[in-house]
């Protein structure tokens, strides 16, 4: 094959092992007019990673950069499964979410103040079953901005992993992913770690750490990788401008403000807020009085207004590196003041409040029969179902600003996902509990940690639907401030904290370990053992909260809410799953038809049936016994008699199962014709005695007498 493409440009390729697996990246075969675009090749993966940065001037105040993650359902060899619509449109919830784990790594390696239009476009062409591709993508990602000539601090790369027999393994088989106890995903620079997520079945912080520092040395090929392809292509950096705060206006403004920050202002929220406001507005009186009116235009108003902001970051920070202390005067350890309720709607199936500071959360809990679920169809999951669903909201109101309703942007996806994730290793399994269960978290104040809000309000709420959980689980939300190599580690962070620190991380768990992390860094990298120390130092504040939910609500109620549907179940043997379906569902419309109850049927022989009605539910319930219960040796049934033979007589004790009556076991005295004792129609109670290696029944009138 040649390697000039037909635009005369040379196609570059390198490869690696990776994890075991050739890992190539290869430039100039697709996508010639983009400003760079990469093919990464893993197994039979294939991902197009593209960049391309805008040339227009861009006066914004922040820097728009946009990830997304694009799922072709022709990867995977599939065709969608809705009815109605065929081809990819709005990205699943998986694809948003892969798409934001893209970015948060991306992001923080662009200099302060870039303003120019980014758009990062991850795109799967092959699937290979045997693994994910999202960290295939992420390779494709960070390849494409690494050649494409913009200030990109990278390469990144990524890895998933998993915990098998004790053992930490990347790309995971889907069997293996169904045995792990762990769902990691970090990615990194060759430095450092720059993000973190992860879902853990209760697994211990010191395995959490563990896998942390073995999937940043395994994942040092990759970013190897890419530097080599970087240098063979040596594309011409991209010229920029960087919109910084100008430095006469911020020495100005930090002049003006000297004295006014500091102890002052170390008050609990909202109280700090109101002081900062009355000392902004004062401060941007005198601007405009200093400069006059028309020189103190919006532009200027702003540039002055980011300045005055860059200062207060600036004092939160030296008030926890000089003295330990928050701006709302906590100590680095201390949690805001806690609050909880539980039963606070009169007609849903479970309610919460949530309050820790000025952060608030409130959740609801309905129940529905499992035929409710959530079917997922993507790329990757044939005919998945989600069981549980959280979905969080967040409107304008909780920070105090006007905005538009609307549907769920991607950090409400994330945000609800983040909360789904904490729950779903404490969750019943449906044998234990055959409902579908939606949880949503409306969020009523923001300020700080709304993820972890969701979290706990809603384990509250499922508590008080009565959905019978593992264990308890809480979240905390930490926050790292670096001072050269000394960190400081703060929990339960909020707003101030956030924008003024170095990184942020959630953790979730009960007493037995943690079942959720996402870390998002500032930074350009962290090494591990700066991460071991803030996930350490969660673990105190985590199980503070813990303590006061469970003071709230100890155990999960025992009874449903009354206006919760009541579920009934029956395990039958899966063969005779088309006994109660019946030609064309005539047999399951016909039972759903006369009792009113509605019945679902899982593919293992689980089979329930919820009504409002607990006579419907019984009737229901004997109609499928009768057609799918098993014959038990030493049960007692009564049955009619269907044929009498010299030898004895044959009885239906179940639908299309005859038992054979031996005229010895007629009765207790000896009987000298069947007929004298029996008649063909009368109804009778037999004892099942035994089943012959050919499945015929041997039943006795004798032992029941």
């Amino acid at each position: 094959m040649s390697t000039i493409n037909p635009n005369g440009k040379e196609i570059v390729s390198v490869t690696t092992e990776l994890c075991g697996k050739p890992l190539t990246l290869e430039v100039n075969r697709i996508g010639f007019r983009t400003t760079a675009s990469v093919l990464v090749k893993y197994g039979d993966t294939v991902v197009l990673g593209t960049t391309q940065v805008g040339t227009r001037p861009i006066q914004l105040d922040y820097f728009p950069l946009s990830v997304d993650y694009e799922e072709k359902m022709y990867a995977a060899g599939k065709i969608s499964g809705s009815r109605f619509i065929k081809r990819e449109g709005r990205p699943s919830d998986e694809a948003i979410l892969i798409g934001r784990i893209i970015d948060r790594p991306i992001r923080p390696l662009f200099p302060k103040g870039y303003r120019a239009e980014v758009q990062v476009v991850a795109s799967v062409l092959s699937m290979d079953p045997a693994f994910r591709p999202d960290m295939v993508a992420m390779i494709a990602a960070s390849s494409a901005l690494s050649i494409s000539g913009a200030p990109f601090d990278g390469p990144v790369a990524g890895l998933r992993v998993g915990r098998v027999n004790g053992e930490f393994k990347a790309f995971l088989t889907p069997e293996e992913r169904e045995q792990s106890d762990l769902d990691l995903v970090v990615a990194g620079i060759e430095s450092g770690v720059v993000m973190v997520e992860a879902g853990a079945n209760q697994v211990d912080e010191e395995v959490v750490i563990e896998a942390i520092a073995w999937a940043h040395e395994a994942m040092q090929p990759a970013i190897k990788l890419q530097r080599e392809l970087a240098e063979k292509v040596a594309k011409e950096a991209i010229e920029y401008e960087l919109v910084l705060p100008n430095e006469d206006i911020q020495a100005e403004v930090d002049t003006w403000v000297d004295g006014r920050f500091g102890a002052e202002l170390h008050h609990p929220y909202p109280e700090r807020n109101a002081l900062i406001n009355e000392i902004r507005w004062a401060f941007h009186e005198e601007m405009a009085e200093k400069l006059g009116e028309e020189a103190y235009d919006k532009e200027t108003r702003d540039e002055y207004d980011e300045a005055f902001t860059m200062a207060l970051h600036k004092d939160v920070r030296r008030g926890i590196v000089d003295s330990q202390t928050r701006p709302d005067g906590r100590k680095l350890d201390e949690v805001r003041p806690l609050s909880s309720e539980i039963g606070i709607l009169p007609r849903t199936h479970g309610s919460s409040l949530f309050t820790r500071g000025v952060t608030q959360g409130m959740n609801i809990v309905t129940l529905a029969p499992l035929s409710y679920a959530q079917i997922v169809d993507t790329m990757e999951v044939s005919d998945g179902e989600r069981r549980y669903m959280h979905h969080y909201n967040a409107p304008g109101y909780t920070v105090g600003e006007v905005r538009r309703l609307g549907s769920p942007g991607r950090r409400e996806i994330g945000h609800g996902y983040l909360a789904e994730r904490a729950v779903l290793p404490v969750l019943p399994t449906e044998e234990e509990f055959p409902y579908a269960i939606r949880s949503v978290t409306e969020i009523m104040s923001q300020n700080g940690s709304t993820s972890m809000a969701a979290t706990c309000s809603s384990v509250l709420a499922l508590m008080d639907a009565g959905v019978p959980l593992k264990a308890p689980v809480s979240g905390i939300a930490m926050g790292l401030m670096m001072d050269g190599d000394t960190p400081y580690v703060l929990s339960d962070i909020a707003d101030a904290e956030d924008f003024a620190g170095d990184m942020d991380f959630k953790v979730t768990g009960t007493e037995q370990g943690i079942t959720a992390v996402q870390m998002d860094m500032k930074l350009h990298g962290l090494p591990v053992e700066i991460l071991a120390q803030a996930i350490r130092g969660s673990k105190p504040g985590r199980l503070h909260i813990l303590e006061h939910m469970k003071s709230t609500i100890a155990e999960p109620k025992t009874n449903l809410s009354p206006f919760a549907p009541r579920i009934e179940k029956i395990k039958i043997n899966p063969e005779k799953i088309g006994a109660v379906i019946g030609k064309g569902g005539e047999t399951i419309n016909k039972i759903t038809s006369e009792t009113g109850a509605e019945i679902d049927i899982k593919d293992d022989g689980l089979i329930t049936v919820a009504s409002s009605d607990a006579a419907s539910i019984e009737k229901a319930l004997n109609w499928i016994k009768g057609l799918t219960e098993e014959p038990e040796v030493g049960r007692v049934y009564e049955g009619k008699v269907v044929s009498i033979k010299d030898f004895g007589a044959f009885v239906n004790i179940m639908p299309g199962i005859d038992g054979m009556v031996h005229i010895s076991q007629l009765s207790k005295e000896r009987v000298e014709k069947v007929t004298d004792v029996l008649s063909e129609g009368q109804t009778v109670k037999v004892k099942l005695t035994g089943i012959d290696e050919r499945g015929r029944l041997s039943l006795s009138i004798k032992e029941v007498e």
